[in-house]
């Protein structure tokens, strides 16, 4: 990453993870290591009331005392409660996105720490996602790409910060971060892997934390690799003569490869939707047609499998 002279978007909630990615930012420009501009974000997400009131009030104040500009936006999610985690996450990813496009940022900084990635991880398992989703989340990543310049989500402390490490820079600082009720509320999946089933791991083994974000990082990596090997096989349509006689383990990578080709992503695409694909290409009783998640469809026709977005 550069260290002058750019522009970066740093995504500040309030909790201790942002916080001291906040904190280490600024120590860091005030001993001359860094030469860049740090714009803070905050969003409302207005979920807990006066709660989530005060949690602006406190960023704002912070940005004040540590000298940073800050960006904060209000939403409001309650009619769409059925897939709160997921919507409240794409309208916070929505306004860094925006932010950093109206500031030709370089990139937008998230303080993810090992024990995110970890629950990531679990939740991708539990899911029954493959190599790509069991891959986790990546230090480095597009995050878009426009006519003036591509614009990068980077999360520095992946790889090497736990929780427990953010906590304490924070108070170390003299700083009060803030703590969300909703991580506390078990009807939410993240929490409950939290709260419920890394401890038991734990019992199992004490170190299960790194252990499971090492594996995310080692699937990661191989997935780089098979995504290399499969980029010329999966064209932009494919033919069902040269999927039917390879073994199915390939049969999958490459419809995986393909659809991520076509969708950009494989986000709401789980396991059984590509064995699903699979089985139009090797049963003649499984019909033409498999409706996936968000409107898509493949439809076998002409020997060929064709994807469509309706």
């Amino acid at each position: 990453m550069p260290f002058s002279n750019e522009v970066f978007v740093v995504a500040l909630s309030g909790g201790a993870d942002s916080c001291a990615l906040t904190l280490a930012l600024k120590e860091l420009q005030e001993r001359q290591k860094l030469h860049l501009r740090f714009v803070l974000a905050h969003f409302n997400h207005s979920l807990r009331g006066s709660a989530s009131d005060k949690d602006e009030e406190f960023v704002r104040n912070l940005a004040v005392k540590l000298g940073f500009e800050i960006f904060v936006k209000r939403g409001n999610l309650f009619s769409m409660k059925a897939n709160l985690e997921e919507n409240a996450r794409n309208a916070r990813y929505e306004f860094l996105t925006e932010i950093a496009e109206n500031l030709n940022a370089y990139g937008v900084l998230t303080a993810h720490t090992i024990n995110d990635q970890a629950e990531t991880f679990l939740m991708n398992l539990l899911r029954g996602s493959g190599i790509r989703g069991l891959s986790a989340m990546k230090p480095i990543r597009t995050l878009k790409k426009n006519s003036q310049r591509e614009i990068f989500l980077i999360r520095p402390l992946l790889r090497w910060a736990k929780r427990h490490d953010t906590e304490s820079f924070c108070r170390k600082q003299s700083i009060e971060f803030r703590l969300d009720s909703m991580n506390e509320q078990m009807n939410f999946t993240r929490v409950k892997i939290r709260k419920k089933l890394l401890p038991l791991l734990e019992e199992v083994n004490p170190k299960i934390i790194d252990v499971l974000a090492r594996t995310a990082r080692n699937l990661a990596n191989e997935a780089e690799v098979l995504s290399e090997l499969l980029k010329n096989f999966a064209s932009s349509d494919l033919r069902i003569r040269d999927l039917k006689p390879i073994s199915s383990a390939l049969r999958q990578a490459v419809l995986r490869a393909w659809l991520e080709r076509e969708l950009g992503n494989l986000k709401g695409l789980h396991s059984v939707h590509i064995e699903a694909i699979e089985n139009l290409i090797i049963s003649r009783k499984s019909g033409r047609i498999v409706e996936l998640p968000k409107g898509i469809s493949i439809e076998k026709k002409a020997g060929k499998l064709y994807l469509y977005k309706n």
